[in-house]
């Protein structure tokens, strides 16, 4: 083999090398000193599965008609469909799936559900159908791909949905992308990638790698904490999209922005 031929290779190797490994190990890196996702029921017909490095809520909303929060990262939805066969409902028993944020392992899932309204802030709408890259050091080296999904209902800050028998508040916490949003049901917060939850039992910010703007991430953690102070005894649960749930809204009020 000629010199400058393997020494090409080698180099071609190195970085094929970083390409594969700096993702990995920041990917892996994101996870460290987080609590594990429980598959859990939280309240009656609020429950969370595990559907590997991210859950999904499946809230019952009446009359054999389910809700998701997202729609998590397996295109086959194996964990979800397993969940819904348990309760003797099929994929179409789905009629609506909210967003809490337009990043891919939240919504592979979506297409399985052809039934469901698919609900996102609508500053991430773009983001989910892959029409723009997010605005993170690693959105910006993945790129837009679109998606093929259709934001059917796009919301706002400040909406309440009604679905079936529940009824679910909306706030917008920007930061991690432009459109993340956190859902209240019957004093379930779940929060998607805004949050993280320790084992300690404390809130972090998401993965400053991940987030279009970790400063705002942070601000709207407080934000939102101290929106929530005036019905603090109504909120019982805390929902990290990547790590296990916490009694109450102390964590989220003690966290320092």
């Amino acid at each position: 083999m000629k010199p400058g031929l393997k020494r090409g290779l080698k180099i071609a190797a190195v970085v094929l090398l970083v390409l594969i490994g700096v993702p990995a190990v920041a990917i892996g890196s994101a996870f460290v000193g987080t609590s594990d996702i429980k598959e859990v029921e939280l309240e009656p017909g609020i429950q969370i599965v595990k559907d590997g490095i991210v859950s999904v809520g499946v809230i019952d909303i009446g009359g054999g008609k389910v809700a998701l929060i997202d729609a998590g990262n397996d295109k086959d939805g194996k964990a979800i469909l397993a969940d819904l066969k348990k309760k003797n409902l099929g994929p179409e028993a789905v009629t609506a799936v909210l967003l809490t944020h337009g990043h891919p392992d939240h919504l592979n899932g979506c297409h399985l559900f052809p039934h469901a309204a698919i609900y996102a802030l609508a500053e991430d709408v773009a983001l989910a159908e892959g029409r723009e890259a997010g605005k993170s050091t690693m959105g910006k080296i993945i790129g837009a791909k679109p998606t093929g999904l259709k934001i059917t209902n796009p919301i706002d800050d400040g909406a309440t949905l009604v679905l079936g028998n529940r009824s679910v508040r909306v706030f917008s916490i920007p930061g991690h992308t432009g459109g993340s949003a956190a859902y209240l049901v019957d004093g379930v917060l779940f929060l998607g990638d805004s949050v993280g939850s320790t084992k300690e039992g404390t809130i972090r910010a998401a993965p400053p790698l991940f987030s279009d703007n970790p400063a705002q991430n942070r601000a709207s953690i407080h934000a939102l904490a101290l929106r929530l102070q005036p019905i603090a005894p109504q909120i019982r649960e805390l929902v990290p999209a990547h790590s296990g749930p916490l009694r109450g809204l102390d964590p989220l009020l003690a966290f320092t922005p």
